[in-house]
């Protein structure tokens, strides 16, 4: 859960520079844009493979 938290706060964060780039033609927030759905990209590849993992444990 601790990763889906780190998620959350990604997309949080990242939220205030879609905002910039999108309504405010901020070309500086784009670029902080990408780089946040880049980690936001490879967090949610994390989770992903915990899931599996765990859903696949053999009990």
């Amino acid at each position: 859960m601790k990763k889906f938290n780190s998620l959350k706060e990604l997309l949080a964060s990242a939220e205030k520079d879609a905002d910039a780039f999108y309504n405010k033609a901020n070309k500086a927030a784009g670029t902080r844009l990408r780089n946040a759905l880049q980690q936001i990209k490879v967090a949610a590849t994390d989770i992903r493979k915990e899931v599996t993992e765990k859903k696949n444990e053999v009990k």
